[in-house]
């Protein structure tokens, strides 16, 4: 009886879904599709994720493995990448042009990649076209510690709040590509929204009535940690809320030297999460405030303020008062860039490891290669309106990068991205710079456009060690911070200015580095870093097989079968663990000794 029970004991554990010692796995089901929504007051059509506006939440810890099984009941092709997630050795789930085929409306496919020693605050959005984000289809990733590794700072008892902010056009994701297509800049947003909702009435001229608002509901005497993510198109805003201080706590997974700000100017794409004190009178509700920056048409300022409501349970009565104030001068980047500078990496605080994070410094590895990346003002090319990174104007080939790579297609790509601009007429081309694994790269961002960029690098965290205006040279390196810089995956390029990353090359596969305002992305601000591990087939550094559910386009359709997915499963949300194959063996064994006894 006992052999039964053991060998019983065995199937199970053979048969389990990923369960029971080892990484734990996170399982999601997610169906993308069109609803109707009137987020500024007007119908128009958003893209929700199981039928929620924003979409639904990703909440794992460290080191656990997630899979996330997409049905695309959209009418276009459809990505999700994961914004600030490295995908470790794993760029076939990126979810962006170079390293995946889109998913074909109607199809489903199962995106499998494990958060792999990080934490911190993340988001993620549709990007088979980059506009898509311009309609909704975003939501918020949390990676939590594990136990054995205690955040800097004590625990929220008021817990999690995740806010969205961004601006939003009336007009259809589809009516703005047709814009940009038709060679006509986006103009001014019609407002900007926070989280999915449109702006509280606080002036009875600026706001239509009957719009509803984002309510925002705590607890007298409580903390909370505040993660705000810039989901929107193109705009920088400027978060603030009434009467209270937002201490700065971490950035895009990395903690951050701890400082009480007023008020923080977030930049599209860019992530930060605060500690907030529910400590004021609870006499009123307060205002939550999300405006634009640097917005060149005055007449647009006004209409592009979002404003949500922080609701103490034992509240009185409405908010009151002018808004809280934001930075003195709405076109002056001064302010905005003295206020990065002092964003700065907690060197004594441990990440997802045990380890602080200052022990990697950064500011002792010798730079092996150096690329000036220079924007400028959108321009005609062969006709088309497109943005460049000097002078290329990115163009998504219909196979991948990493399958060409893979599978030694011809002619989709060159690694010849060259390392400074070319005094050469502007062109469009797939072109891809050639990095060096495990070579420590400087990247200077120069913009020499009119608005403030921001670039986003999949796969890494970089380190910003400066940033200024004028035009770089070999001697903005003595103004480096080269200690505690901190590390991030998103950074703002000002007009007129630059600023400099270092980033260790240490994750092998294909990365898009892109500019993350959706209108200057879709036109062809972005580009991709090929990192090939040499021993590759000797290294455990070796990237993860092709995924055996890969869609298949392009040159290589002909391999592709009817349908592709690699789960199929029910009962969302459920958190197991993979099976040990230790106690498998330690059952067998067990199993053997009483047989044979």
């Amino acid at each position: 009886m006992a052999l039964l029970h053991l060998l019983s004991l065995l199937l199970l554990l053979l048969c389990a879904e990923p369960a029971l010692a080892g990484d734990p796995f996170a399982y999601f089901d997610w169906e993308v599709a069109y609803q109707s929504a009137r987020p500024l007051g007007v119908a128009q059509k958003v893209i929700a994720i199981n039928g929620q506006f924003p979409g639904p939440p990703l909440n794992v810890t460290t080191n656990w493995n997630v899979v996330v099984n997409v049905r695309n009941a959209l009418d276009e092709p459809l990505l999700l990448t994961w914004h600030g997630l490295q995908h470790r050795k794993n760029s076939w789930q990126d979810g962006v042009t170079g390293t995946n085929c889109p998913i074909p409306a109607g199809w489903n496919w199962t995106y499998q990649f494990q958060v792999k020693d990080q934490v911190g605050s993340f988001f993620y959005s549709p990007s088979a076209l980059p506009l898509h984000r311009a309609a909704g289809g975003y939501g918020g990733i949390v990676v939590n510690n594990r136990d054995v590794v205690p955040i800097p700072f004590p625990f929220p008892d008021g817990g999690d709040l995740t806010l969205f902010i961004g601006d939003w056009y009336l007009r259809s994701h589809k009516d703005l590509r047709r814009s940009l297509d038709a060679g006509t800049p986006l103009g001014a947003p019609d407002g900007v929204l926070i989280n999915g909702l449109g702006p509280y009435r606080y002036n009875d001229s600026l706001v239509p009535p009957a719009i509803a608002y984002e309510r925002i509901n705590v607890e007298p005497g409580r903390t909370y940690r505040l993660r705000v993510h810039n989901v929107g198109v193109s705009t920088s805003l400027n978060f603030r809320i009434q009467g209270h201080s937002l201490l700065l706590v971490e950035t895009e997974g990395s903690y951050t030297s701890q400082q009480n700000y007023s008020n923080m100017d977030i930049h599209v794409g860019q992530s930060y999460s605060f500690l907030v004190t529910m400590d004021q009178n609870a006499s009123t509700d307060y205002y939550v405030v999300a405006s634009a920056r640097f917005v060149t048409d005055p007449g647009a300022v006004d209409k592009l303020t979002g404003v949500a409501i922080l609701h103490y349970s034992n509240s009185q009565g409405p908010a009151s008062g002018p808004l809280p104030a934001a930075p003195d001068d709405q076109y002056d980047t001064a302010f905005s860039i003295n206020q990065a500078r002092s964003i700065r990496w907690n060197v004594t605080a441990s990440g997802a490891r045990p380890n602080p994070q200052g022990s990697f410094h950064y500011g002792d590895i010798t730079v092996t290669d150096v690329y000036l990346l220079q924007s400028q003002p959108p321009e005609l090319i062969d006709g088309q309106l497109r943005s460049t990174i000097n002078g290329i104007s990115y163009i998504a080939p219909s196979t991948p990068l990493i399958l060409a790579q893979l599978f030694n297609v011809p002619g989709v790509f060159k690694l010849d991205f060259p390392n400074h601009p070319m005094n050469r007429l502007p062109k469009v081309d797939t072109s891809v710079i050639n990095g060096t694994y495990k070579g420590f790269m400087e990247i200077i961002f120069q913009n020499n456009a009119t608005t403030v960029q921001s670039y986003h690098l999949d796969g890494y965290a970089f380190f910003v060690v400066g940033m200024d205006y004028g035009l770089w040279t070999d001697n903005s390196r003595g103004t480096y911070n080269k200690w505690d810089g901190v590390a991030r995956s998103t950074i703002q390029v000002f007009p007129g200015a630059w600023t400099a990353v270092l980033v260790f090359l240490d994750n092998a596969g294909i990365w898009n580095l892109r500019v993350e305002n959706l209108d200057s992305w879709y036109m062809g601000q972005e580009l991709y870093i090929s990192v090939v591990n040499p021993e590759e087939d000797h290294s455990d550094k070796t990237p993860l097989p092709l995924p055996d559910n890969t869609i298949f386009c392009g040159a290589l359709s002909s391999l592709q079968k009817e349908q592709s997915h690699r789960f199929q499963y029910s009962g969302a949300s459920q958190v197991g663990k993979t099976v040990s194959t230790a106690m498998i063996s330690m059952t067998w064994l067990a199993a053997t000794w009483l047989l044979y006894r």
